[in-house]
């Protein structure tokens, strides 16, 4: 028997110890019949537990789509639970594999694992493919020998983050191509309508005196026409080019356009349950895979790009080490919800915040999806006022000075 240092959260107080145990799942198993929410967990006399990822030799980059990984995870869960072995597996999905970037990587894998490599060592030489959630399930499974279960997290993870991610692109999909269609009219009409206007009214003698829109209409197609339109056009790509790079480089710029993004009416409230759905789901399953919780919050950093989250996750990982509890943490962040909070203080106070997680993570994905439904009942009637204001306005202006003739001789 071996012993195990511990740190965690019993009925919202902060405690530590050591405990007996054959190896570090099965003290993670004991602690939690406890009811003790661990945020520390490490062989006595070693204080390092952690390692750090080896680098890799290689990666895949874009080679490799999101619904191939999904695939992959999906068939090989389904093999691992009918009993085939881990090797027979891996042969099996490299056959049926056709595109060659996941073939290679499923080769990879096997051939690690051939060499004596953990299959969790394996899926992490490739980081770029399978994230730190995905390797950190795959090691809780193989330590539990429960390695079909974990799998099939992992694929129910994928599934939900990807139909996420696929409800934010179609919720913007409909809304870009009608703004695109006005876009392009107004243009067409600009280039090639407006300036037959503009030839009637100077044959008519008009042109020094049109109303100010039908003025104005007619300056922005002259505009359009000349090279004015094409530099417009280049300062709009510089601009969008050079706003990307400065983010990449600049963390206060970077930071200032996530808080926009999440304030910004309809559209930051969809992006914002989203990722309180993703965050509470990672953080769920790698409760219950017995991860540590610092090092869960750790890794649910990785489910999302925006700042503010990751510096909010990075705030309560740092009080977690002075032990306060997580419901007062993740109170202080603006970012979560006083729902979010109370639903944590629950699992605090009951011993099961794994449980807890998987709640808000299923409530959070509700309400992304009413979000996603009132988006586009909501969207749809904006865009077409909108299209109908713009082209039509176009119009009335350009259609106004023969009202006024009109008008007089009547």
């Amino acid at each position: 028997m071996l012993n195990f240092q511990y740190k965690g959260i019993s009925q919202g107080k902060y405690i530590e110890g050591e405990i007996e145990a054959l190896n570090n799942a099965e003290a993670a198993h004991k602690l939690k019949e406890k009811k003790v929410i661990i945020t520390k967990l490490q062989e006595a006399k070693k204080k390092k537990v952690v390692t750090k990822k080896e680098k890799t030799s290689f990666t895949f980059g874009t080679g490799v789509k999101a619904q191939e990984i999904l695939i992959f995870c999906k068939q090989f869960a389904t093999m691992m639970r009918a009993g085939l072995p881990v090797l027979n597996t891996l042969e099996m999905l490299e056959g049926q594999t056709k595109r060659p970037p996941m073939k290679k990587i499923i080769q990879t894998i096997k051939k690690d694992l051939e060499s004596g490599n953990s299959l969790a060592k394996c899926f992490e030489k490739h980081p770029k493919i399978f994230d730190t959630v995905v390797v950190n399930l795959i090691k809780a499974g193989e330590a539990s020998g429960k390695l079909d279960t974990f799998l099939q997290k992992i694929v129910i993870n994928l599934e939900k983050r990807e139909k996420i991610k696929s409800q934010i692109k179609s919720a913007l999909f409909y809304p870009a191509v009608l703004f695109s269609v006005a876009i392009m009219v107004t243009v067409f009409m600009l280039m090639n309508v407006v300036p037959t206007f503009v030839n009637m009214y100077e044959s008519m003698g008009m042109k020094d005196d049109l109303p100010t829109p039908t003025a104005v209409i007619m300056s922005m197609s002259e505009f359009v026409r000349s090279s004015g339109g094409l530099f417009l056009l280049i300062f709009i790509i510089l601009s969008v080019v050079g706003f990307k790079y400065l983010m990449s480089k600049n963390y206060i710029v970077k930071k200032t356009w996530h808080q926009i993004m999440l304030k910004l009416p309809i559209f930051g409230n969809l992006i914002n349950k989203s990722i309180l759905a993703k965050v509470s789901l990672v953080l769920g399953n790698l409760n219950q895979a017995g991860v540590d919780l610092i090092e869960s919050i750790d890794i649910a950093k990785s489910v999302t790009d925006n700042v503010i989250v990751i510096e909010a996750l990075e705030n309560i990982k740092k009080g977690v080490f002075s032990g306060e509890t997580l419901t007062d943490l993740f109170n202080k962040e603006k970012i979560f919800p006083a729902t979010f909070s109370q639903l944590i203080s629950v699992g605090e106070q009951t011993g099961s915040l794994d449980e807890m997680f998987g709640s808000i993570a299923i409530y959070y994905e509700e309400e992304f999806d009413v979000a996603v439904a009132n988006l586009a009942s909501l969207i749809e009637p904006i865009m077409i006022v909108f299209m109908g204001i713009t082209i039509g306005g176009l119009m009335l202006a350009m259609y106004a000075p023969i009202f006024n003739v009109g008008a007089i001789i009547g």
